[in-house]
């Protein structure tokens, strides 16, 4: 059966041939190329042959096929792409291959593959950054009361409310930056990683291929890649994924009936909210963002065991890395890009914001009214509780609270009605919201400009 991503359901085209059998199969290749016409050079292998490989690695198509024919019997895979490959570089494929083992051809391919996908995954990271900076741009003075524990407690703005998303995803991207370095490692190292198959230029080989093929030389390094590094990429797309979850969620409760303030777009006339209530209009991207997060979170926990190893070798990172890889770029693409079109869309109601500013009847004041009582001299704890006991008298009786303040007498002698209702008169203080979400956004805008150049080539190490 076909794995949902396998079969187009999640990921872009892009994504999913990237991280495909045919895509690697053809970075073997590559690999191999690079190997011969290096090798060739050096004079390890004659120069025609050498040439001749390089050559045909250009124009190579791997037969699947034939591929699998070949693994049928030898149980091997790299070995049957090897083999398919050599086949077609008569007479000289006896020097495919030549003095190195798997790991070499298999961890190398996989970094080209890991570098590409990381600029892939930069890129919808920095448009999703982007678009939130506009919608800040757009929506960001509207005024709405924040809240903690799921309850009203003070105004803040929309634009403060994405700015804490933006923040979190400005960090993700500088972890992005700086992992790369560490997590995209090639090597061309031999059996056991000592290059004594390599004879004595090995050490000038591993320089000149990974150079060539634009990677960096560890090292150091046994006969497979150390897998911390491939153990850091996972952790940084399932902590990436944890903050789109954390946007889609305040989406999601935003969208609530009772509040009604934000909401996924819908497409009248064609979308499908529920097959039985017509009426419906879920936050269903939403919540498609907040699903995948939680199984490529599961992924954590096999990339870290996958760091542990027996000696200089075992393979018991192979067999999950076939699901965990392919599917933490798969879903975190799909994830930044479907986030990036609800942020896009994002449906703002002014109107519902104020209504529910306004049914908070001045609770928001609270603790503004206890300091100006403690500016005034009273006890911080008698302030509080004065305040403590005239909210829930206001929440029982729904009255407005500076109203039963100013029938509090223990609060009037030192806080005048006249002075409760100049609290109360201007529009509500949001505090320093404003000057926040434009430092973050500058913030953000100045990461972006920082990496956009060098977006889907390989850093220097």
């Amino acid at each position: 059966m076909t794995a949902p991503w396998e079969a187009g359901r999640y990921g872009s085209e892009e994504m999913r041939a990237l991280v495909g059998d045919r895509n690697r199969y053809q970075l073997f290749v590559r690999v191999e190329g690079a190997l011969a016409a290096v090798q060739g050079r050096l004079g390890v292998i004659p120069a025609d042959a050498a040439e001749a490989i390089a050559a045909r690695a250009r124009d190579h198509r791997c037969d699947l096929a034939r591929i699998a024919e070949i693994e049928s019997m030898s149980r091997h895979e790299l070995y049957a792409v090897v083999q398919q490959f050599a086949e077609t570089c008569a007479p000289h494929g006896r020097y495919v291959h030549h003095g190195v083992t798997s790991s070499d051809v298999i961890d190398t391919a996989l970094a080209l593959q890991l570098d590409e996908a990381i600029g892939i995954l930069g890129e919808r990271l920095g448009a999703l950054m982007t678009g939130l900076c506009r919608r800040i741009a757009e929506e960001g003075g509207r005024v709405m009361i924040g809240r903690t524990h799921g309850q009203h407690a003070q105004p803040v703005t929309l634009g403060f409310k994405l700015a804490i998303f933006l923040d979190q995803l400005t960090r993700c991207h500088i972890r992005l930056d700086e992992l790369r370095g560490r997590a995209v490692m090639g090597k061309v190292a031999g059996a056991v990683g000592s290059l004594g198959g390599l004879g004595p230029q090995g050490m000038e080989v591993q320089h000149a291929v990974l150079a060539r093929l634009g990677l960096p030389e560890p090292q150091v390094c046994a006969q497979a890649v150390a897998r911390d590094r491939i153990a850091e990429f996972v952790s940084w797309a399932a902590l990436t994924a944890a903050c789109l979850e954390n946007l889609a969620t305040e989406i999601r409760n935003l969208q609530r009936t009772e509040i009604g303030e934000l909401a996924e777009s819908f497409a009248e006339g064609d979308q499908i909210g529920s097959s039985a209530m017509p009426h419906k209009r879920n936050p269903v991207r939403s919540e498609r963002i907040c699903s995948l997060a939680r199984l490529l979170r599961s992924l954590v926990g096999p990339a870290l065991e996958n760091v542990v190893t027996w000696h200089e070798r075992d393979l018991a990172n192979s067999a999950n890395e076939r699901f965990t890889l392919p599917q933490a770029c798969v879903l975190l693409d799909e994830m930044l890009v479907t986030t990036t079109a609800v942020v896009d869309d994002l449906k703002v109601f002014p109107q519902r914001m104020q209504e529910n500013l306004d049914r908070s009847r001045h609770s928001h004041l609270s603790e503004a009214v206890m300091l100006a009582m403690v500016d005034r001299g009273t006890d911080r704890i008698d302030a509080y509780r004065a305040l403590q006991r005239a909210s829930a008298l206001a929440a029982r009786d729904e009255r407005d609270l500076v109203s039963v303040l100013a029938d509090d007498a223990s609060v009037t002698e030192v806080l005048p009605r006249e002075a409760l209702a100049a609290l109360a008169a201007p529009a509500a203080d949001t505090g320093f919201c404003e000057s926040l979400t434009h430092d973050t956004v500058r913030r953000a805008e100045d990461v972006l400009g920082k990496t956009s150049e060098g977006a889907r080539t390989c850093p220097a190490r």
